[in-house]
């Protein structure tokens, strides 16, 4: 009896086995493709943090000139504060200090104009000294609260910027850890295809970089400069001169035709006017993504030039209402 309920464990357990074989380990392409997709999310994490670093950039301007301003307001009010201390002394000096001016020295000094008509003592031009001290106190606590406010901002873009680096490297990490996990001949074979990959798609750019001499004008100049970065690799934060990320070849390129750009796609989605997609004309600026995490440049025939991502080179790429697993959200013409 006990014999034969063995026998009938031991069946379960192989038609279980049979029934759920153990799950098959990917393969090489499945393997790229979910290194291709980590890349791809990298790249859009930099790209997220390119923006929190133009924003941070632009704040810390802001604020060191709020900062500079509430100086000059602090110095204004002691000035004003030692004009009236020399005025509280003259009135000493000539009979001691009057309730009114007692007033003017407490803790709050703007109480001192609800009483001003009744001073005695003070003179007109003395009554516009301790009005221009009052209205010094109130733009200086303004300027302080816009200081704190600022630097609470700064902060927290910091913190947004280091953040989303961090992804970026992450993510890095994550695709070279499945790298690793292959067997050496296998990343070897991977290696292989990618080169084969990007080099076919080097030739294909160069061939679609012939007649773009007819060009003309600032989008003429800055997209055969470009075109001729095209094999230079990706580096996410990168702006040349050998290697580059989406935005920073972007900024590079209408640089060279005298037009400033910030390093950053969603930056520059605010630059120019805007182009419906069926006006398109080579030169524009087309972008990706929501949020905005992707910029290339129009060629014409639904292709740009553009700086794809870790691991992939710059080139010619074609694109519809999606590249990849961005849509397309517009187009801005500088």
């Amino acid at each position: 009896m006990l014999r034969s309920r063995g026998t009938l464990v031991l069946a379960l357990v192989l038609a279980a086995s049979l029934a759920s074989p153990a799950q098959a380990k990917p393969t090489i392409e499945e393997v790229r493709a979910q290194v291709i997709m980590l890349q791809e999310d990298a790249a859009e994490a930099a790209e997220g943090a390119q923006a929190a670093k133009v924003q941070l950039a632009n704040l810390k301007k802001q604020l060191s000139s709020v900062q500079a301003e509430e100086a000059d307001q602090k110095a204004s009010l002691e000035r004003l504060r030692q004009s009236l201390g020399a005025i509280a002394n003259s009135q000493y000096m000539s009979g001691g200090l009057s309730d009114s001016l007692e007033l003017l020295f407490s803790q709050d000094p703007t109480l001192y104009l609800s009483a001003a008509g009744s001073l005695e003592a003070v003179t007109r031009r003395k009554s516009a000294q301790l009005r221009k001290y009052a209205v010094a106190k109130q733009r200086l606590e303004a300027t302080s609260i816009t200081v704190e406010q600022k630097v609470r901002i700064v902060a927290a873009t910091e913190a947004r910027y280091r953040k989303q680096a961090a992804l970026a490297q992450s993510k890095l990490k994550e695709a070279q850890a499945l790298l690793n996990k292959l067997r050496k001949e296998d990343r070897a074979r991977l290696a292989a295809l990618n080169k084969k990959e990007q080099d076919e798609a080097q030739r294909r750019s160069l061939a679609a970089a012939r007649g773009l001499n007819s060009v003309s004008g600032r989008a003429g100049i800055a997209l055969r400069y470009a075109m001729n970065q095209i094999g230079d690799n990706y580096v996410f934060g990168a702006a040349g001169p050998t290697r580059w990320d989406c935005s920073g070849l972007t900024m590079r390129a209408f640089q060279s035709a005298g037009v400033s750009l910030p390093h950053s796609s969603r930056a520059q989605f605010n630059r120019g006017k805007s182009v419906a997609r069926s006006a398109l004309k080579p030169g524009d600026l087309i972008f990706f993504g929501r949020p905005i995490s992707h910029v290339g440049i129009y060629l014409g025939g639904n292709k740009m030039v553009h700086a794809p991502r870790p691991g992939a080179r710059v080139q010619v790429a074609t694109f519809g209402a999606w590249f990849g697993r961005k849509p397309y959200v517009g187009a801005r013409r500088l």
